[in-house]
């Protein structure tokens, strides 16, 4: 694995006022938070500010240039990082430790609220790349696909959106609100006059998308199915094998031994909390991502074995419209929708939008989505580029970034993980 990797930067957008910023952990240099230079090669280092919200020292920013153009930058070993992309600038500021605040899109106050940005996430360390887009707290306006090419030539890819796929979601989200009289609509984030980004419905309360008691209904009818003789089974996919569920007579759903309550409404947005807390229990640890995903996806009705096949995905009502149509809207179907959209049989290709490779040559940002084109566009398909299957639970994983701290609930992603990535920092 090399201690260094090269990124191009690619402008497939009309506009000329496309920046990017690269955040995340130094390895090499004993952890230290760190962004990328605006020189694309060199790391800075912030220093303990005097106070909270101080500005950076540096001006990070990458300037990708006109439409068309590539911008190569060059990364040492970083984890949790992110790549950040906006139309103009982007504003980072730093809390005593030091700790980066990042980008916001919660917080009404933060300077980024009115900024059309996004990110991709990577880590790259001693054993591979791994790097996805991710939806998990919310779409931008600006479509972001990624590709990596390995030393043996073989390339994997990402499609992201096309350029139109934001405005398709965005009326939707909007039918489907009059079609269920469900608040998808309020997800969309207007400012000046257009669009700016989709909240995932986990964020909703920040936008008066009050989603309680959504999903209830569909709960009621998993716990009445295994209620009623039917076997629950569910493929670790670690060491536990397969473990088979059912509902006890104190109302409980007991899998391989653990018992679980019934979730709520946010429990299935969130997948982090009630039945979903993960804690010291390895085969809990592992049953947790595949019984959320199969909440989320309502995939319990439609198939006993789980993970089920994505044929299986947001065939119910209720279900999470949000992550359906995200899959829908994106080229290739690929996209993390929420916590454990990498959740799958392992027979089956991945869902989740992410490469990987133990040997990366040059991975690639696309922006804008100008030149995009891809197959299936309900994520059940057949994809361009058929990926190596990696098991959710080996992915790396990004550590939690430092945040506002009136932002405690966003990042799904990362705040799941939290505690496991000093296993990557090797």
């Amino acid at each position: 694995m090399p201690d260094s990797l090269k990124i191009a930067l690619k402008n497939d957008s009309d506009l000329n006022n496309i920046h990017a910023y690269v955040t995340g952990i130094a390895i090499q240099k004993g952890g230290q938070r760190c962004l990328l230079k605006a020189n694309g090669k060199d790391l800075y280092f912030p220093q303990d500010p005097p106070s909270i919200g101080s500005p950076l020292k540096e001006d990070c920013a990458i300037h990708l240039g006109h439409p068309g153009n590539i911008v190569h930058v060059t990364i040492p070993q970083i984890a949790g990082g992110r790549i950040w992309i906006a139309e103009g600038k982007l504003t980072f500021l730093l809390n005593p430790g030091p700790a980066l605040v990042e980008p916001s899109v919660l917080n009404p106050s933060d300077p980024n609220a009115g900024v059309n940005f996004g990110f991709c996430e990577f880590t790259l360390n001693n054993d591979q790349l791994y790097a996805n887009i991710s939806y998990v707290d919310f779409v931008p306006r600006i479509p972001i696909a990624i590709s990596l090419e390995r030393a043996n030539g073989e390339v994997e890819q990402v499609l992201g959106m096309a350029p139109e796929g934001f405005g398709k979601l965005v009326k939707d989200l909007k039918a489907q609100a009059e079609k269920d009289q469900r608040p998808w609509d309020k997800l969309i984030v207007h400012q000046d006059g257009r669009n700016l980004r989709i909240l995932n419905a986990t964020h909703g309360n920040a936008v008066g998308a009050n989603f309680d008691g959504y999903f209830e209904k569909h709960i009621d009818e998993v716990w009445q199915k295994f209620s009623s003789g039917a076997k629950m089974r569910i493929n670790t996919q670690a060491g536990p094998g397969v473990v088979e569920g059912h509902i006890n007579r104190k109302g409980e759903l007991v899998i391989g031994g653990e018992h679980f309550s019934k979730p709520n409404t946010a429990d299935v947005l969130g997948c982090n909390s009630g039945p979903f807390t993960t804690g010291p229990n390895q085969t809990r640890n592992a049953i947790i991502p595949r019984l959320a995903a199969a909440m989320v996806r309502s995939s319990l009705l439609e198939a006993d074995d789980q993970p089920s096949r994505p044929d299986t995905f947001y065939k119910r009502n209720p279900t999470n419209h949000y992550a359906r149509l995200v899959h829908v809207h994106n080229l290739d179907g690929k996209g993390y929708a929420f916590a454990y959209d990498d959740v799958q049989p392992d027979d089956a290709e991945d869902q989740s939008g992410k490469v990987n490779a133990g040997d990366p040559k040059l991975f690639s940002v696309t922006v804008g989505g100008k030149s995009a084109t891809g197959g299936s566009k309900h994520g059940v398909g057949p994809h361009q580029h058929t990926q190596s299957q990696q098991r959710p639970q080996d992915r790396p994983v990004p550590p939690p970034p430092q945040q506002h701290p009136d932002d405690s609930g966003e990042h799904g992603l990362r705040g799941k993980v939290q505690g496991l990535a000093k296993k990557f920092m090797k």
